[in-house]
């Protein structure tokens, strides 16, 4: 089979033949029909996370080395399974939940793979979806998308299970006022189709490219706001009547989260998915006093996938923009995302 691997940090990716693996136990092999790239590939790929102060986080340290097979939104159909995955019918059409975790910890148990410490996700510690063939450790992990379009449907393995479950983490606030939502690439128009699908207040959007605003107000954004703009801040809070309650950062930058926490409204939630780093110096007093609500959110569960993807075929939430492309496409794909010219996801197909 063929795989397109990362060799060496920052290169691009080369072609490498390999023998199709045979599934044993609970695996599956399942062929891919769609995957998608992610700004979390531009991480592994880049080989580090910043963690701000001329500090990084190697992956190298975690004992995640080159070569790597990128790509967790992954889509396709089984082949074939082992002699204990249950007799899974081949051909069937799967999105795959990729954050697997080692299955036996206490957190895995809770059924919070996402964040496990000896986590193994696809396309990151296992081999993921740029290859015509992926090796799914146990049937559980798929979720079948009957009715769905692969390539629209493989973005909620990421871009749709992240904002889902860090919208989740408003509660019912969604439906008494909107969120503002920081970044409008694939994830922030996630994040609007998600709130309309959940009957939400809607999202009023920050990016600072103007591609991206408009897509964000074709999508049904409430209103946009230029974060570069000097009185950025000023427009958050008169968009917000006062200050924005609910804030998703899913840019997680040291300006983005600056710019949450000067929008923030008393008794404000920000919610931080993105990954983009830097650091910040807060006068600690200031989140009693306002008082505010800080949290991470890291990708998703299984059952937050299965939830979401069953939400998609009730409602018919609308997908976000996909630009389908062939696999042999994907060195120009990471450019082009690296340079901030995809708008919504770039999904590749063998």
């Amino acid at each position: 089979m063929r795989c397109y691997c990362v060799m060496h940090h920052g290169q691009p990716l080369e072609l490498v033949e390999k023998d199709v693996p045979t599934p044993t136990g609970t695996e599956v092999l399942v062929r891919v029909t769609a995957a998608g790239l992610c700004h979390t590939d531009l991480h592994i790929w880049e080989g580090y996370y910043d963690l701000g102060g001329g500090k990084r986080l190697n992956l190298a340290d975690r004992g995640i080395k080159p070569p790597l097979v990128l790509s967790h939104e992954i889509c396709g159909e089984v082949v074939s399974a082992g002699e204990a995955a249950g007799g899974l019918k081949a051909g069937g059409r799967y999105v795959i939940h990729p954050w697997i975790g080692c299955g036996e910890c206490p957190t895995c148990l809770r059924g919070d793979e996402n964040i496990c410490l000896k986590g193994r996700a696809l396309g990151v510690a296992r081999p993921g979806g740029f290859a015509d063939y992926v090796l799914v450790p146990h049937p559980r992990y798929l979720v079948d998308i009957d009715g769905l379009d692969e390539a629209e449907a493989a973005p909620l393995a990421c871009a749709g299970v992240t904002t889902y479950s860090a919208i989740r983490k408003f509660g019912e606030g969604i439906r008494h006022e909107p969120v503002l939502v920081i970044g409008a690439g694939g994830l922030g128009l996630m994040a609007i189709e998600v709130l309309k699908a959940l009957g939400g207040k809607g999202a009023i959007v920050v990016d600072i490219d103007p591609a991206k605003r408009e897509a964000a107000l074709a999508a049904g954004a409430l209103a946009v706001i230029d974060a570069r703009a000097p009185d950025a801040v000023k427009q958050v809070i008169a968009a917000t009547e006062g200050g924005a309650g609910l804030i998703l950062d899913l840019v997680g930058a040291a300006p983005t989260v600056t710019l949450a926490m000067q929008g923030a409204r008393r008794g404000g939630h920000i919610v931080i998915c993105g990954l983009m780093g830097g650091d910040l110096t807060v006068s600690l007093a200031t989140i009693p006093l306002r008082p505010l609500r800080i949290e991470g959110s890291y990708v998703g569960t299984l059952v937050e996938l299965r939830e979401l993807v069953d939400l998609v075929k009730r409602t018919g939430m609308k997908p976000i923009p996909v630009s389908r492309r062939p696999m042999a496409q994907v060195n120009q794909a990471i450019d082009d995302l690296h340079h901030g010219r995809v708008i919504g996801r770039a999904v590749m197909a063998p």
